[in-house]
């Protein structure tokens, strides 16, 4: 049983798998323990598995997964948090703007007895402006609404300890957000400030819809905020429609030449209605969405093929979590009796 297990999902990222695996196995080869890396492949395009396929040949301590289409980062996340059998399993990115260097001072934290060590940024070099700014908005305005205490400015790069993982990967929630599950679990959780590289070689694979996406899920995961706003602009829209229908009954009654009078003031009033009655439908349908997901039980993931991984040593909820077809159990075994031959 590795001491130290290292996730990292990868999509479409050929250029920079060799040089991040060239950086983590220098820190690797400095730990105090022994170590796995573990790389989920979420449905990459390019050569991203191959490389993983040619990291394991030569490197008993990569393990990869490959799904059987996109299902998207976090979701890869939870795939390699599902895998992991290390006592301390730190997360992060490829694009190698998560530095690995960084991850023997998480861990140096985590023998001070931090259950929970993330990684906060406090710079990010040569990112535009503006997505620097909605990324400043967004991380404070989620820690004023959502019900737990949110860190800012902090990604999924973080190590956690064994009973931390143990309890996410009893989750059985479909749309997650993961910093927020690790910051609702609670135990004592620190902060490690680091300043945020750029993207080493490749392309974004984090759009604005993707980053939306996921600040609406994350909202919408941990705070019933949205849900109040419906019922305030209902009480607004009230407001408004009683003082209207004063307006209108002075303007009959008393002013009759007002040029306010007649169609345009209906025509502002219906408008208005209308924008209120379809804002809180698009948030009670956001919620229900979340449920229906819930609801159809289908599996998290699945997985096309397995490398490193011994069928045996799998804990229970990890085996239970994916949909492991009987293809990816003959994968596994064949790898098994690949490394019994070699040694």
């Amino acid at each position: 049983m590795p001491r130290y297990s290292i996730v990292v999902p990868i999509y479409n990222e050929e250029a920079t798998l060799p040089e991040l695996y060239r950086r983590l196995s220098a820190v690797m080869a400095r730990l105090d323990g022994e170590s796995e890396l573990i790389l989920v492949d979420d449905g990459s395009r390019d050569r991203s598995l191959d490389l993983m396929r040619s990291f394991h040949d030569q490197d008993r301590r990569v393990n990869y997964l490959s799904f059987a289409r996109n299902f998207g980062h976090q979701v890869a996340v939870t795939a390699g948090l599902n895998f992991a059998t290390g006592e301390a399993v730190m997360v992060m990115d490829a694009d190698l703007q998560d530095p690995p260097e960084l991850l023997p001072e998480l861990i140096q934290q985590w023998h001070q007895g931090y259950q929970v060590v993330y990684a906060q940024r406090t710079q990010r070099q040569r990112e535009p402006w503006l997505k620097r700014l909605l990324a400043y908005g967004f991380y404070r305005i989620l820690r004023r609404l959502a019900d737990v205490d949110m860190p800012i400015d902090t990604g999924d790069f973080c190590l956690m300890d064994r009973c931390v993982v143990d309890l996410l990967n009893q989750m059985p929630e479909r749309n997650r957000y993961i910093r927020g599950l690790r910051a609702w679990v609670g135990f004592r959780q620190t902060a490690v400030p680091f300043d945020r590289a750029p993207r080493y070689a490749g392309s974004v694979k984090y759009t604005f819809t993707k980053s939306l996406a996921l600040a609406i899920n994350s909202l919408v995961g941990f705070s019933q905020v949205p849900l109040r706003l419906s019922t305030y602009l209902g009480l607004v829209a009230a407001v408004i429609a009683l003082g209207m229908s004063l307006l209108v009954l002075y303007w009959r009654l008393i002013d009759v030449n007002s040029p306010l009078t007649g169609y345009t003031i209906i025509t502002v009033v219906v408008f208005f209605l209308g924008a209120v009655q379809l804002i809180s439908i698009g948030i009670l349908g956001e919620y229900i969405g979340r449920i229906y997901e819930e609801i159809k039980g289908r599996p998290l993931y699945t997985l096309s093929e397995v490398g490193g991984f011994q069928v045996h040593r799998i804990r229970p909820h990890a085996q239970a979590k994916p949909s492991v077809t009987r293809r990816t159990r003959e994968v596994a075994e064949v790898n098994e009796e690949r490394w019994r031959q070699n040694d």
